[in-house]
């Protein structure tokens, strides 16, 4: 009984999982204007829309999100790689803990454009639930692409797309 039970729970999850993630061939928002948002933290008032004209790469992360963690070091590398070509991460914390969120930066040399949103309000906004999440928006602010879970930003497929957008 109890394995059985533990059985269903667990396939359940799965489906629940794969239901989530599973948006289609044409994710929400692809194709349409980045929604505009503010976040003031205890270092910048950053606003999505003061970055019109270069490409973005806006990813929502957090300190404690093993995933995050590992995509990082790529973000970094990218970001030093593409931004003579017009191309910005814009990182967005949802830590709580800005001491954690601070040692962080430090710890792994962060280059980009950062921001802590602990009350979630930009993340709420793109309706990210799972991190790392990133949306790439074009010079004209239009979502072309959402990636769920860690990307190797260094990787010649998506350096290529981001240098030709």
């Amino acid at each position: 009984m109890r394995r059985t039970l533990l059985r269903t729970l667990l396939t359940i999850g799965l489906l629940a999982a794969l239901i989530g993630c599973y948006s289609g061939s044409h994710p929400a928002r692809i194709g349409s204007n980045a929604p505009d948002f503010t976040v003031q933290d205890s270092d910048h008032k950053i606003t999505l829309s003061q970055f019109r004209g270069q490409v973005v790469v806006l990813n929502f992360w957090a300190t404690w999100c093993p995933p995050c963690i590992e995509e990082t070091p790529s973000l970094v590398r990218m970001q030093t790689r593409l931004k003579d070509k017009g191309v910005v991460v814009l990182a967005v914390s949802i830590d709580a803990d800005d001491a954690a969120y601070h040692k962080f930066l430090k710890e792994y040399g962060v280059n980009m454009v950062t921001v802590r949103d602990e009350a979630k309000k930009a993340s709420s906004l793109y309706g990210t639930f799972g991190w790392p999440e990133s949306f790439v928006i074009d010079r004209n602010g239009v979502i072309r692409r959402k990636f769920i879970g860690p990307v190797d930003w260094t990787s010649p497929e998506v350096t290529d797309y981001l240098s030709k957008l």
